[in-house]
């Protein structure tokens, strides 16, 4: 006889970040902190902020996976997470209803959670901005979901194209979202003066007023010109 699922599946015991290394990534660009993992780490561009003015965050990933149309994952997540958590929930892009509403939001917001990412889409979007929660989603959607499960939390997952496993730092600005993992952390945060430095130094030789790059004329030196 096939058992059913529990409605919900919570796994605990992961690693989480030390507080201070989270804090080192406070205020880093996205775009710096994925030059520092080799051009990778974004999660799917489609997946933006509702409030672009209110998007800067970073954080502890708590990982959550909800079956399509189902908010059990997401009520346990809001209960497991903890102050300075980012939650990432994952419901396989499905866009016939919203994921999550202004309530849970509020009452995330309210626990001390820093962010909520999905690859679903939300509803409430007025109502969910108030709440100061930064909340990055597909789009919206006035369509409820139930709460019947299957759902599971703290297990890792795919968002957006990206691994993430609980404990791992979350960093996001109007421009998206970035996954740093825990194993790769200090080796990033190494990294990012030395990216911020070279970053200041091109923005400065483009202000300059030149007009290419010695990278860009090493590639069009190499062409093979063919003419009309």
């Amino acid at each position: 006889m096939v058992e059913n699922e529990p409605v919900l599946t919570i796994h605990r015991g992961h690693r989480r970040p030390d507080r201070v290394l989270v804090e080192a990534f406070r205020g880093a660009l996205t775009s710096h902190l994925v030059d520092c993992m080799d051009g990778r780490g974004a999660i799917d561009w489609r997946i933006k902020p509702l409030d672009p003015d209110n998007a800067v965050f970073a954080g502890a990933a708590l990982t959550a996976q909800a079956y399509p149309a189902d908010f059990a994952a997401v009520a346990g997540a809001g209960m497991e997470a903890q102050p300075g958590d980012v939650i990432l929930c994952t419901n396989g892009g499905y866009i016939g209803t919203a994921l999550i509403g202004d309530l849970a939001s509020g009452m995330m917001r309210n626990r001390g959670v820093v962010a909520f990412v999905t690859d679903g889409l939300a509803r409430d979007r007025a109502a969910i901005i108030a709440t100061g929660l930064p909340l990055f989603a597909l789009g919206i959607c006035p369509n409820s979901p139930a709460t019947t499960g299957p759902g599971q939390v703290g297990a890792p997952i795919v968002l957006g194209g990206v691994a993430v496993s609980s404990g791992d730092i979350v960093v996001g600005d109007a421009d998206g979202v970035v996954v740093v993992p825990l194993a790769r952390a200090e080796a990033v945060l190494a990294r990012l003066q030395s990216v911020r430095v070279a970053e200041k130094n091109a923005e400065d030789f483009v202000r300059a007023g030149n007009t290419s790059f010695e990278t860009w004329e090493a590639v069009v030196k190499g062409a093979r010109i063919v003419q009309a």
